[in-house]
């Protein structure tokens, strides 16, 4: 490298593992260039599945993922005040020490602020459905309105409470914004979600119907990425004379239903294949189901007939990239908007996380069998790295 190679900074916040691996993903791309220094800010949490990294990695504190699901899980504001505050702090430090030319980041919000004080080039990785520019509807999630109301009547009270609960999301991002003396963003968290120099939208652009989107909102296209681990012993021993259900519910889905989902799965006529990520205990044992911790996504997905998973962005994406038929078990927010829009366009089928039933499970899975033939959605979702270099070779100091 010469005096002149910009240096990247890449701030991942590892509430999930997603945003970790998108980071990396796009760091590994910008890596094979060979035009650039790059530094990788992570909690090391993921750091067994995520492999030896080619590029220099310091660490980053982040909330833990139990505190992130339950905050998610109640409807409350995940970060507060004195969070923030932190994160700005720790953010201004490791850009002190790395002093870079361009910054990317995926969730790590504080961002927004500390590179306007710092005046470096920011961009963040997120979703299209999370843009205020984003012309769809929002469902309700899993949370305590629909145990208590029912769906139909929730999703009325939160269509009538929302902006309130959005801006009581935004509350604590625009008082520290205030601390530091720079400029709040309004009361929508999509707002916050996405400000950046550059928003950079990990999404297919023709599958997320938008508004007219200013010159600095780019889709890159999906960010696709598989975990660095061995396959298990019995990868070569898989019957193929069965269609193949690959089941994963990823770091944030709902992971006490794998006992369900394998039971079930077990009494058809298919041939399992479950990653646990280390989220539950399988103590049942059955003769078509086959357990790991973790397999490389593209590898089994590659395998599988039909993607069972929480309905995330990663995985769909995934199984939309390979032409399966994907069953998604949203809980979250994130989770819901991503497969509303692929159930939506035929690509799979959503079934609520907290009403799923073994009889829905085994009636998608056939619903899934039937129609994979006609099934005809292949994408080409290589990640545009070009325009990523494009900003970082062109944005200069004074964003």
């Amino acid at each position: 490298m010469t005096s002149q190679t910009k240096q990247v900074l890449f701030f991942a916040e590892a509430v999930t593992l997603a945003h970790v691996a998108r980071c990396v993903s796009i760091a590994n791309e910008l890596h094979k260039v060979g035009a650039y220094t790059l530094t990788l800010a992570a909690d090391d949490r993921y750091e067994e599945i995520l492999g030896a990294l080619p590029f220099n990695r310091v660490p980053l504190n982040t909330i833990s993922s139990s505190y992130f699901a339950k905050k998610i899980a109640g409807g409350f504001p995940i970060y507060n005040v004195e969070t923030l505050t932190k994160y700005v702090m720790e953010d201004l430090s490791i850009i002190d020490e790395i002093k870079p030319d361009f910054i990317i980041g995926d969730f790590r919000l504080s961002l927004a602020i500390s590179c306007r004080i710092k005046k470096i080039p920011y961009a963040t990785i997120t979703n299209a459905y999370w843009s205020p520019y984003a012309d769809i509807s929002i469902p309700i999630p899993e949370m305590p309105l629909t145990k208590l109301f029912g769906i139909a009547l929730a999703q009325k009270m939160f269509d009538l409470l929302r902006p309130q609960v959005f801006k009581l999301h935004a509350y604590a991002f625009n008082k520290v914004c205030k601390k530091f003396r720079q400029p709040t963003l309004g009361s929508d968290l999509r707002e916050v979600y996405t400000h950046a120099d550059y928003t950079l939208y990990a999404d297919i652009e023709s599958f997320v119907p938008m508004k007219t989107l200013p010159e600095n909102h780019i889709f890159i296209g999906p960010v696709l990425w598989s975990a660095e681990v061995g396959l298990p012993s019995w990868w070569t021993e898989l019957p193929t004379h069965k269609p193949i259900i690959f089941i994963t519910l990823g770091s944030s889905g709902e992971s006490s239903l794998l006992p369900m989902l394998l039971s079930s799965l077990s009494k058809m006529d298919v041939t399992v294949l479950c990653v646990t990520a280390k989220k539950t205990s399988i103590k049942s044992s059955y003769d078509n189901v086959f357990i790991a911790d973790f397999i490389p996504a593209e590898l089994a997905v590659k395998k599988a007939d039909i993607v069972i998973c929480n309905g995330g962005s990663p995985m769909v994406y995934q199984s939309i990239t390979e032409n399966k038929f994907v069953i998604g078990l949203p809980s979250n927010l994130d989770q819901y908007l991503m497969m509303t829009l692929a159930h939506n366009a035929g690509l799979g089928l959503l079934i609520r996380s907290g009403k799923v039933t073994a009889s829905q499970i085994e009636d998608a899975v056939n619903y899934g069998l039937q129609h994979k033939k006609n099934y005809k959605h292949k994408l080409d979702c290589s990640l545009a790295i070009n325009k990523i270099t494009e900003l970082i070779d062109s944005a200069n100091q004074t964003t």
